[in-house]
Formats: C-alpha cells, structure tokens, sequence
C-alpha cells in the first residue's frame, strides 16, 4: 500500500516539474529567434484584428449602400443639365448586372455614391412628379386596351388609381408641393400596373395607342397656340380702356382752355437747328409722355432739347393738354396734327394712295385667319408709321433728328449722337443681325428677281426705334423719292409685306451708319430673356412686340423700366383707373 503511494507521488512529482523543466530549457533554446517569432504572432493577432474591422466597416458600408439604392436608381435631370457625366459607373450600369468590388472599392466609392445621391436629390426636385405624370399616362393607356377592359377588377382598380394620382398632383410642379402620401400612392399605383403588364404584353398596340394620345396632344398644343396668337395680337392692337379715357377727359379739359392758354412755351426753339431735335409719332398719348419724360430727365441741359410730336386728329388736343399740364422740365414741345400737313396726300405719296385702296384694307382687315396674323394688323395702315420718310418734309430746317418710337425708355443722356459722324450715311442705326432672322432676307422676298438682284440676303438688319438721321445728306441724295419708288414697285405686295422696316432697309441700304450696340436694345416687348447687364447698360430700352408695357400681357420683369415714368398720381390717370 506505501509502494503505491510512493508511486503515485514520484508521478506528480514528475508532472509538476517537467513542464518546468522543459520550459526553462525551451526559453534558453530559443532566446535567439523568440523575437523574430514573437513579432509574427503579433503581426498575424493585429491583421486578424483589422481585417476584422475592416471587414466590419465594409459590412456598414454595404449596409448603407443597399439602404440608399433601395430608392430608384434612375434620376430625372432637367434637360440641360450636365450632372450625368459625374455619375458613378455603378448608376449608369443596369439594374440588374451585379459587381463584385474589393473592400477599397467599396470604401472609396461609398462616400461617392451618398454624396451623388444627394445632389442628385437636391436638383431632381420634379422627379416624384414626373413619375406620376408618367404612371398617369401608361394607366390611361391600359384602360383604353381591349384585354384590360375584359377584367372588370382590375379596370375599377386602374380607374381608382388614376383618381388618386391625379388629385395627388392637382397642380403641383414639383415634389415639395406633393402631400405626404404621394410616395404610397406612386407605390400602389405601380402595384396595378404590374398587373396590366403581365395581362399586356401586346407592345405595338400599346404604342398605338401612345402614338395616337400623342397627336391628339399636338393638335390641341397647336389650337392652343393659334387661340393664344390671336388673342395676344387682338390685344396688341386694343387700346385699353383706361388709355381711351384719358384721351376723352383730356380732349374736353383742353376745349375749355382759352386760346392763349393753348400755346407752349419756347416756340423759338422749334426750328433752332443748334439744339437738339427729336421726332416721335404716335396717338398713344401715356407712351409718349414716357419717351419725352425719360429723355428729358436724363438729359444734361434739358432746355437744349426740343420734342416734335406728331399724331392724328383724334387725339390733338389730347396730346397737347398732356404736355400743357405736364411739361417736361424745361424742354421745349411742339405737337402737329398729321391732317395739316396738306403736302401729305395719295398723289404725292405712294403709300399713302396705296393705304387708301379696298384692296389693302381687305388685305389687313378682312383676311381669315391664317399663320401670317401679324401681316394683318390694321396698325400698319396708319400713315404715322409712314412718316419717319418725311422727315426733310416735316422739318425743312433742320439738319440733324433723332427719331425715337413710342414705345422706347430713354436711360441716359442722347446729346452724343448728334457728334457722331455719319460718313456720308444717312441713318445711324444699331444693327441687329447677332440673331439669324435679323438678316435681309427674313424680311424681303429674294424669290422675287428684283430683289435678289439689288439686295444681299445676308445683308444685316438694323433696329427702327432709335434712329439718327442726316437731313441735309437726305436731301442731297433724294432719299424719299428712292423711298417712293420701291413703294410703287411693292404695290401687290411681292417684294415684302410687313410694315416699315423691309421698305426701311431697302431705302437706306448702304447708307446706314452702325452705332455701338449699347445705344439701343431691343426685344422687352416679346423676348423675356433680354440680358439685364445690356439692360442696364443700355442708354435706349425698346418695347418692340406685342407685350406693350402698358398692356396687361406685358412681361413683369420689364415693365418698371417703363412704370417709373409715369406720374400715376396725376389726377388724369386716376380719374380713368389708370394705375401700376
């Protein structure tokens, strides 16, 4: 019994002191590469780490990553828009095409994507919108298909969701405007017309049928914009009713005037050919004393500027009470009534005794309505759109005048012009031909040979509104006869048909005189895009078009160039509820 207890003792002995043993004579043996092992365990302990949290990362990422791309890849950009050249390879690839990348793929383009999204969710801002516009449309497109028609549960469900879409959008033009349900909405919507794909499958009739909403959406966009022609040019050509009242309060104050009290100042001046002279002609009585209040208020010495004011006889007194009770500072005005002058008449002037004729008043008034509506405004059978060829007439002692249109806003003071040399030219004109329809032949008929034979078709336009004219080289050079007989040779119409710019620019070809661009800009009356830094650097603003800054249809944006100058606290412009 001792013997086995001894033994089993010598055993534990043994079990206990070995390993001590054996590991005091391991460390001695490897002292020398224990350093070189050590570092490799601890080496492979820390790559296992951070490839564990490498790893991990990776994990995260991917998680946000799938958790982003759960939305639609597909982003509407506006169509000029040029964020699609910065999107990541993996939003232009297809939807389905997997890829697998390394994890410094996925931790480098990680941040891109997100990044990407976001903007895109910044511009995308109709994107929402759009698409329901679309589900919209593919739904109406499956209600009008025979095999949908035969399943009367999944009519009734298209029918429904065509109700809640189109309330859904009301009249919302981009996402922000939508109601919080619109995303669920989109969902459910799209739930249906899965069901309509998987009974559809027939594409060509489904084409069909698009094709066919189509066209009868490009006929009502064009009815749409044949009503919108006609009715802008009707009111292009309507005189408000305020404008009327004005003329008949102001035509009854100056019949109660006496004789003495009916006389402007500084008559003296009227023929003084050293100051400075301008012609306007018009009956729109607002619209001149705008162009006289703008250049009076801008210029240097206003007592140096004389103003020639020409209209009919239906708004004489009208005109000449305006400017007895608002005089401009201390210019000078002269208005003429168009019926005195007895040299004007059909056997003198040709435009005048063709104007006359049943054959241009069927032409400009009793025409049908066809594409070439501006042709036919009864404006132009006014001979006070004429009269910018008899100047020498009008103003026999005059060498130099600056013509100005009606609808224009003077910015800065003119007196320059009148030192600019013309160099044996008679008009000075800004030219107009940045723009391809500002050419000769967007205005004369190159078809007819006498006008390919005389005329360049690239020739450049220039800009009626803003003229400087010569007089005494207008004279020299018979200016108004060469005007007289291309008149006659337009009789039919053959050679152009729209007002006085063709027979302008055919009269004064090669003796038009180009001035800087900043002296006249053009197209506030029918061109919203008008750069403002030309704008503001303009010295004359031009209304030309159909959206006068006295009408309603005028653009907002323009119209306080214009509003500035008119006192719409006189008591004539209250009286007829004339007001900004």
């Amino acid at each position: 019994m001792v013997a086995i207890r001894n033994i089993l003792l010598l055993f534990l002995c043994i079990t206990v002191f070995t390993p001590i043993l054996l590991y005091t004579y391991t460390d001695n043996l490897t002292a020398v590469n224990y350093s070189s092992a050590e570092q490799e365990f601890v080496h492979n302990v820390t790559t296992f780490v951070v490839d564990q949290q490498t790893y991990l990362h990776m994990w995260m990422n991917s998680l946000e990553i799938s958790t982003v791309l759960q939305k639609p890849i597909r982003v509407v950009y506006p169509e000029d828009s040029s964020n699609i050249n910065n999107l990541p390879h993996d939003i232009l690839t297809e939807q389905g095409k997997q890829h697998i990348e390394s994890p410094s793929e996925v931790n480098n383009k990680g941040p891109v994507l997100q990044k990407t999204i976001k903007h895109n969710g910044k511009t995308s801002s109709v994107a929402l919108v759009r698409k329901l516009k679309d589900q919209l449309i593919q739904a109406k497109v499956y209600l009008s298909l025979q095999k949908i028609k035969k399943i009367p549960y999944l009519t009734r469900e298209l029918q429904l969701r065509v109700k809640e879409i189109s309330r859904t959008l009301g009249d919302a033009s981009k996402d922000s405007s939508l109601p919080k349900n619109a995303n669920e909405r989109m969902k459910a919507m799209e739930q249906s017309l899965m069901k309509g794909r998987k009974i559809q499958n027939d594409c060509a009739t489904a084409a069909k049928k698009l094709r066919a909403m189509i066209h009868l959406s490009e006929d009502k966009l064009r009815a749409h914009e044949k009503k919108n022609l006609f009715l802008t040019q009707l009111t292009a050509k309507t005189l408000p009713k305020g404008l009327q009242c004005l003329s008949l309060r102001l035509t009854s104050e100056y019949y109660n005037l006496n004789s003495s009290q009916q006389e402007f100042p500084n008559q003296e001046n009227i023929e003084d050919p050293g100051l400075y002279h301008y012609a306007i002609f018009s009956d729109n009585i607002l619209a001149t004393a705008v162009v006289v209040n703008s250049t009076a208020a801008h210029a240097k010495d206003a007592s140096k500027h004389v103003f020639h004011i020409v209209t009919d006889r239906l708004n004489y007194a009208a005109m000449r009470m305006w400017f007895l009770a608002n005089p401009p500072r201390k210019a000078t005005i002269q208005v003429e009534n168009i019926e005195d002058f007895s040299w004007l008449n059909s056997s003198y002037s040709p435009v005048l005794k063709e104007l006359d004729s049943p054959y241009m008043i069927n032409y400009y008034l009793k025409t049908p309505f066809d594409s070439k509506l501006k042709f036919r405004n009864p404006k132009y059978l006014s001979i006070l759109n004429h009269l910018r060829f008899y100047l020498p007439e009008i103003f026999p002692k005059l060498k130099k005048v600056l013509f100005l249109d009606d609808d224009v806003v003077v910015q800065k003071d003119l007196t320059d012009l009148w030192s600019i040399t013309l160099k044996g030219n008679i008009n000075g004109a800004v030219e107009t031909c940045t723009k391809k329809f500002h050419r000769f032949d967007s205005y004369l008929n190159f078809s007819n040979p006498l006008v390919a034979k005389n005329f360049d078709p690239r020739a450049c336009g220039w800009a009626y509104g803003m003229n400087v004219f010569d007089l005494v080289e207008w004279k020299k050079q018979n200016i108004t006869e060469v005007y007289h007989n291309w008149q006659k040779l337009n009789h039919d119409r053959q050679l152009w048909k729209l007002g006085t710019l063709p027979p302008g620019l055919i009269t004064f070809w090669k003796r038009t005189f180009p001035l800087n661009r900043s002296w006249h800009v053009l197209g506030l009356g029918y061109n919203p895009n008008v750069n403002q830094k030309d704008i503001e650097r303009a010295a004359v603003i031009h209304y030309n078009g159909n959206l006068k800054p006295w009408l309603e249809i005028s653009i907002p944006k323009f119209k306080g160039y214009w509003t500035k100058y008119v006192d719409y606290e006189s008591e004539y412009l209250r009286e007829c509820n004339i007001n900004q």
